[in-house]
């Protein structure tokens, strides 16, 4: 049998990896930048490593679709499960898996539905979290002194804004410059927020009182950034009130409903931010005017009712006319009186007087002596009764002691001896009768010098004297009454000198024992 040989060709033979390469350059020189248009399925966010993988699809196809680290946060529409958008890169494939897909650069939404519905979407998911509750917002500070402006330095907002303000009333604006379109707007818009209210007004640069965020008209992707999340939120959280006023009057953003105020317009959020300074004064002018008028009025009734109360009242004569009379009435009574007065006085001295007699004077004195002779009786023998002891005290000790000894104690006991003596002697001058004299008592004699202790020994005629402590004066006994005698002093006596009695000796108790020295 003859042997059959495979017919020859011509055909290049590939590997695998050659074929998939070569299909690899031939898709992304052919298609290296492309737009497709479909919707987003099977997206469930970044994995790990930060990257985003989904599938764009339409009625009768699909793609895979993948979005880098760095190309996803930068994109200003975040991809969505359901939206239909418009993807902008290059085709490659992924030998590994035989598989082709797109390397996305770029993602927006699929023309206006597509937006208003992402829009809608994101405008109920904010409004669940409470961004928009009418109770969070703050009221507006009728005055501002600082206003601070967020929007374009180089637009006609700033202007119509500043031209706006200076012809309500002028105030200090604070422009924080930021893009009001684009990618990375709406990261400015909310860091220039943020910043506002970083202020502590403690340095140069002033707290603004409000804050006013601003753009022109446009359409919905032009005033996209004004519904980015990250600027609402900065809104919604901002301390210092906000009047959020992007677009014209028909355009309407999420910021709007952050904000705590909206305007049509910048030029009406100038409008709404400061108050009309000739309006303003006019009112200060007519509340001042009124304010005039009722002070002058309400003088005037204050006077009218002063004027009044003051004819009600009673004259100054009439209101003194009774306390004058008053008191001519008791100033006639008051000499009488100071004279029954003084007479009530003299009749109670004279009482006083008639009570006091010689006799009473003579007897105190009597009675005062009894009781001096009678204490100086008992210390006169107490002293002598602790004499006697000590002395006996003093033998027994004396007889258990040595000599030298002895003698301290014989010496002790003689100053204690000497001090009992003086004592004594001192107890007898105190109740002496000079003592008694000098005291205030008075010693009657008769004219032998004999002493008279009682009114009873006088009788009419009788001379005697009385001896007080300086001296002595003569008198004598006159009057007839039942009264006792009344002393009639003879006139202008003179006074003599009473022979000084002699010192009664207190004798010693036990003088007659012997004496230790």
């Amino acid at each position: 049998m003859s042997q059959q040989v495979a017919p020859a060709t011509n055909v290049a033979e590939f590997t695998v990896s050659e074929l998939s390469f070569a299909l690899k350059r031939t898709v992304e020189e052919n298609f290296e930048h492309v737009r497709v248009r479909g919707e987003i399925s099977g997206f469930r966010g970044t994995v790990g490593s930060g990257h985003a993988y989904f599938t764009l699809k339409d009625d009768k196809a699909c793609i895979d679709a993948v979005v880098w680290k760095t190309t996803f946060t930068r994109l200003r529409f975040k991809p969505q499960e359901g939206l239909e958008v418009i993807a902008v890169g290059k085709l490659t494939t992924f030998p590994g898996r035989s598989k082709y897909q797109i390397v996305i650069e770029s993602l927006e939404p699929a023309g206006e539905g597509a937006l208003m519905a992402l829009l809608e979407e994101r405008r109920r998911k904010l409004q669940a979290e409470g961004l928009f509750d009418e109770s969070r917002k703050r009221p507006i500070p009728y005055l501002p002194s600082v206003i601070g402006v967020v929007t374009s330095p180089t637009g006609a907002v700033i202007r119509d804004i500043l031209h706006r303000l200076r012809d309500r009333f002028p105030s200090r604006v604070l422009v924080w410059p930021v893009r009001v379109q684009g990618e990375g707007a709406a990261d400015e818009v909310a860091n220039a927020v943020r910043g506002f209210n970083a202020i502590d007004g403690s340095g140069a640069l002033p707290r603004p009182d409000l804050l006013i965020v601003a753009r022109g008209g446009g359409s919905i992707e032009d005033l996209w950034a004004f519904n980015e999340e990250v600027a609402i939120r900065a809104v919604a959280e901002s301390r210092i009130p906000t009047i959020a006023a992007v677009g014209h009057e028909t355009d309407w953003t999420l910021i709007d409903f952050a904000a705590d105020l909206r305007a049509p317009t910048p030029t009406g959020a100038a409008e709404k931010a400061v108050p009309v300074r000739s309006e303003l004064l006019a009112v200060t002018g007519d509340l001042a005017s009124r304010h005039e008028a009722v002070f002058w009025r309400c003088m005037e009734a204050r006077r009218r009712e002063l004027l009044a109360l003051s004819r009600a009242m009673p004259s100054l004569s009439g209101l003194l006319a009774m306390p004058r009379q008053r008191l001519d009435h008791v100033g006639s009574r008051l000499g009488r009186a100071l004279g029954s007065e003084v007479a009530l006085k003299r009749r109670s001295a004279d009482a006083v007087t008639a009570r006091l007699s010689p006799m009473l004077l003579t007897r105190s004195a009597a009675q005062g002596r009894e009781r001096v002779e009678a204490v100086h009786r008992r210390l006169v023998a107490a002293h002598a009764a602790r004499l006697r002891q000590e002395r006996r005290d003093l033998d027994r000790t004396g007889a258990r002691l040595q000599i030298g000894c002895v003698g301290r104690i014989v010496r002790r006991q003689r100053e204690r001896f000497e001090q009992a003596s003086r004592l004594l002697q001192s107890y007898g001058q105190l109740f002496s009768e000079e003592a008694m004299l000098a005291r205030g008592f008075a010693l009657v004699t008769d004219a032998d010098g004999g002493r008279i202790g009682s009114a009873a020994d006088l009788r009419l005629g009788d001379s005697i004297a009385i001896r007080f402590a300086d001296g002595a004066v003569a008198a004598s006994i006159t009057g007839e009454s039942s009264e006792p005698p009344a002393l009639s002093a003879s006139p202008k006596p003179r006074a003599q000198k009473l022979p000084k009695p002699t010192k009664a000796r207190v004798p010693v108790p036990g003088s007659r024992q012997g004496s230790l020295f």
